[in-house]
């Protein structure tokens, strides 16, 4: 009976975590019908949990397995809805697009400012820099933890992870422009394609 009871807590307190991340990791349709098959698979599981990673690093290995196996299904698709990441403050002190150090203050409004745009960038990247990248900078996770989660070793998660950042920065270089706005406030415009002529029929 402490098991189902230990399950509840867990339930209770991971839940919208774990589900927010899968919504990010995919989208929010296909979240929850993920969540529910982590949470089945950490219930039947719990009892051989040796506790030799944390609570938080087992769950989200379970959900990040769990996610690249539905990703890498043939009726997977890609929903068009966009889920804004201002919702989380845990975020690493390091802003991935520009590689400044921000105050927590910058980090909220910047978050607002450009999360739609910075999630579709981050949706284009490779599932595995994409992995790296939530989890890391937006899920709070460090080096260590995430190797835990991915089974990898520590310096294959840093380097997929550097690889992943300086992709994102490019990207974001690539498809916005910065700028400072009237209130100091670090802004971007996406740069528009270039209109081609009309070729002539």
């Amino acid at each position: 009976m402490s098991s189902e009871i230990d399950f509840s807590q867990i339930y209770e307190e991971f839940k919208p975590k774990i589900l927010h991340y899968l919504s990010r990791l995919t989208d929010q349709q296909e979240a929850e019908d993920i969540a529910q098959e982590v949470f089945e698979k950490a219930s039947r599981g719990l009892k051989s949990f040796k506790g030799e990673s944390k609570l938080s690093t087992w769950l989200y290995r379970i959900a990040t397995n769990t996610a690249i196996d539905r990703m890498r299904s043939p009726s997977f698709r890609r929903s068009s809805e966009h889920t804004s990441l201002d919702e989380d403050t845990r975020t690493e002190d390091r802003n991935v697009w520009t590689g400044h150090t921000k105050t927590h203050i910058d980090q909220t409004v910047i978050r607002k400012e450009m999360s739609e745009c910075v999630r579709e960038f981050i949706d284009r990247l490779p599932s595995d820099y994409k992995t790296v990248i939530l989890l890391s900078e937006l899920e709070g996770f460090k080096n260590k933890e995430i190797a835990n989660i991915l089974q990898v070793s520590l310096d294959a998660v840093k380097i997929r992870l550097h690889r992943a950042r300086e992709k994102l920065k490019k990207e974001l270089n690539d498809g916005c422009t910065f700028y400072h706005s009237e209130q100091d406030i670090l802004a971007c415009d996406r740069k528009q394609s270039p209109i081609l002529p009309k070729i002539p029929d």
